[in-house]
């Protein structure tokens, strides 16, 4: 599930015709999070994360509309902080890992609702079963990073999905069929070669 790739910027500024090249955007891996949660029993929440994965971003600042993206989970970086469970998760009774070793995201509409939201629309392919999922993301900060002197960019997604959707529903309803989804993340200007 690993493959959540960069984040990339389109700033659509208008000069007569022509509009401006959208700008890519790298995740800074050191300030960003893929966690999940969900209900167990009743009597408690529990967490997760998923620590590899990559993606691409492409933002238009001025039409949102064309923005996009893509990303890649590794599914066997799974870690919910208990051993044995994990071992569980990435079993045949779950994400069966051997066989379905990614996860993957892609957008296909994305729509400005607020001064700082947007939704975005796009499909989830968890086990080679694809499902349309939208995203709840709010903008945190558009502007130049205080520390690297570049544009940056950060943001919190949500989402809830139905792990039964995906053919993991073993327990449900006593485990929660909800599974909670977000993802924080702080993206830079990607460096433009020469």
């Amino acid at each position: 599930m690993i493959r959540l790739a960069t984040s990339a910027f389109a700033l659509s500024l208008m000069t007569g015709i022509a509009a401006a090249e959208p700008v890519a955007y790298d995740f800074d891996k050191s300030h960003a999070n893929l966690s999940f949660s969900y209900n167990h029993l009743g009597y408690s929440t529990t967490e997760g994360r998923f620590g590899e994965w990559e993606g691409t971003l492409l933002i238009d600042q001025d039409a949102p509309e064309n923005s996009s993206i893509e990303f890649v989970i590794d599914v066997n970086s799974l870690d919910t902080f208990w051993a044995d469970r994990d071992k569980h998760f990435l079993s045949a009774d779950f994400f069966d890992a051997e066989k379905f070793p990614q996860a993957s995201f892609k957008s296909t509409a994305v729509e400005k609702t607020g001064d700082n939201a947007l939704k975005v629309t796009g499909d989830l392919t968890i086990k080679d079963i694809t499902k349309p999922v939208t995203l709840d993301v709010v903008v945190a900060a558009i502007g130049e990073h205080p520390m690297a002197k570049k544009p940056a960019a950060g943001f919190a997604v949500s989402t809830t999905l139905k792990r039964s959707d995906y053919g993991m529903d073993m327990y449900v309803p006593y485990v929660s069929d909800e599974v909670q989804v977000t993802f924080h993340a702080e993206t830079i200007e990607t460096a433009v070669s020469n």
